[in-house]
């Protein structure tokens, strides 16, 4: 069966996946490809509409990201959102101009005037903005569907060539009838039936896995988190025992996660697979040492990574295939196609130049975090590993800014083992996406036991989100703050000093580093 599939073109916008997301909430499938994507291989993709993102540049800049006339010749319905609406008129004949007022945040649309893509929504609504240019002149045969008082075309379409732009941005969930939006896009204009479940993606990654993998010997990088513990027991029900799971200590672990580990994945845990644990806490360290520049220690953590498992595998013997948790999220903070490299996943782009292993399959590499968990819990996980916290995969290495010490990873683990203790007592662990302590570069004068004190200050993090590409920080009640920072200061040796995050992502990240 052909599966329907809405294609996104990746202009550089931020959100690209999170548009991607929004697309696959209406129950049809959505994959994102660079800007540069030939129309040939379009073509043979055959989508049911395509979207344009947004991006950094101005139409206008000598290097900006364009794609061929012919697309809007192809009879698919294409959609521009901020940028990708300025280059659809801009291509078309329209007028693109630098904006008298940029708009940036929450903005007032009237959507007056019928349209298909914004059918339903109240003729006044909040909407995100996020540009200096601007469509001043929409495109011969275009109808302006919307404006505000200083963006003169907010949204267009063309009905008779099924071309629709908006300069907002309705992926976002500031706006507040985006999705309305998008639905109308997707199923009502592209005229998809949103027969895509979680359960086709499962059956069908297992049937290609499969057919890809053959006799071939599997090793799995497992880590213990969700998205590495969800490809391990995907493959297990693949290939069986032609699957080796290696878990590497790294040293940059929760406090006792290692052994929690190996309790639930190895000999007499709750899964029959081959197990490994390798401790290499020493040679991680020995690695990092005198290294600050975050980049730079993911890189190493990836490498690093990648050498132990080259190691295990050439013990096993004759591995073909090396599995990754990686999932689309780490894809696109990789930087994909034109879009900035936010920070490299040590198993995206953390990856050194050459490795060893005849290919490396990341079959959740499509998904986001909830879709994951979906997934989990269709392979039969229980419910508390797929709920488990996330943690990334160079661990404390990430958390812990500038360089990497023995001392540094016990006060970071020590921090964040008394923080996890007070959300559980607290009954706030199931309403936060992500919690965390991490330890600051900061070193400041403080005051105990009426001797002076000069040591490190820990931050503590709280988010929620759904797909953990947009995030706000969690308002905490103070009364639980206090008590995390007094034990925290009095427990944990070498820090004087509690700070809470209080920044959303964007403009931060969830992680530190």
């Amino acid at each position: 069966m052909n599966r329907e599939m809405i294609l996104v073109l990746d202009f550089g916008g931020q959100y690209n996946q999170l548009i991607a997301r929004r697309v696959r909430e209406c129950n049809v499938y959505c994959e994102v490809h660079p800007y540069s994507l030939s129309i040939e291989k379009i073509r043979a993709m055959n989508p049911k509409g395509i979207i344009f993102t947004g991006g950094p540049d101005s139409v206008y800049a000598e290097e900006a990201p364009n794609c061929a006339s012919e697309l809007f010749e192809l009879g698919i319905p294409v959609f521009g959102i901020c940028y990708g609406s300025q280059l659809m008129a801009y291509m078309l004949g329209g007028s693109v101009a630098t904006a008298p007022v940029s708009e940036y945040g929450r903005a007032e649309v009237d959507t007056s005037g019928s349209s298909a893509l914004v059918d339903g929504v109240g003729r006044k609504t909040i909407c995100w903005m996020s540009h200096t240019d601007y469509i001043e002149q929409a495109p011969e045969g275009f109808s302006v569907t919307a404006s505000t008082t200083v963006c003169p075309v907010a949204a267009m379409e063309c009905r008779e060539r099924d071309l629709y732009a908006v300069q907002f941005h309705p992926e976002v969930m500031h706006t507040q009838e985006g999705m309305k939006m998008l639905f109308n896009f997707v199923r009502k204009i592209c005229k998809c039936s949103g027969d895509w479940k979680m359960e086709s993606f499962a059956e069908k990654t297992i049937r290609e896995l499969r057919e890809k993998i053959g006799c071939g010997k599997v090793l799995c990088a497992l880590s213990g988190g969700v998205d590495s513990s969800v490809a391990a027991v995907l493959l297990s029900k693949v290939i069986g025992k032609q699957l080796t799971c290696v878990f590497v200590d790294h040293g940059l672990l929760r406090k006792k996660e290692a052994n929690e580990v190996e309790e639930i994945f190895g000999p007499g845990g709750s899964y029959d697979l081959n197990f490994i644990r390798v401790n290499a806490g020493e040679r991680f360290l020995a690695r990092l040492k005198g290294v600050e520049e975050p980049e730079a220690k993911r890189k190493i953590i990836g490498e690093e990574f990648i050498r132990v498992f080259e190691e295990e595998a050439k013990k096993i013997g004759a591995v073909d295939f090396l599995v990754q948790g990686t999932i689309y999220p780490d894809v696109i903070e990789s930087g994909l196609g034109k879009s900035a490299v936010i920070k490299s996943h040590h198993n995206v782009g953390g990856l050194p130049d050459y490795v060893d292993f005849k290919e490396i399959i990341e079959p959740l590499r499509l998904l986001f975090k909830d879709e994951v968990r979906k997934a989990g819990l269709e392979l039969g996980i229980p419910e508390h590993l797929v709920f488990r916290q996330p943690f990334p995969g160079p661990g404390l290495g990430v958390r812990i800014i500038g360089e990497v010490t023995e001392e540094k990873v016990r006060m970071v683990q020590e921090a964040d083992q008394i923080y996890g203790e007070e959300i559980v007592k607290a009954g706030l662990h199931k309403e936060l996406a992500q919690y965390f302590a991490a330890l600051t570069n900061m070193r400041s004068v403080g005051c105990m036991g009426d001797g002076r004190t000069y040591d490190y200050a820990v931050v503590l993090r709280a988010v929620t989100t759904t797909d953990f590409m947009t995030a706000e920080y969690a308002h905490l009640p103070w009364e639980l703050l206090d008590t995390v920072s007094s034990r925290i200061v009095n427990e944990v040796k070498g820090v004087n000093r509690v700070l809470y995050d209080c920044s959303g992502k964007p403009p931060a990240t969830i992680e530190f580093e």
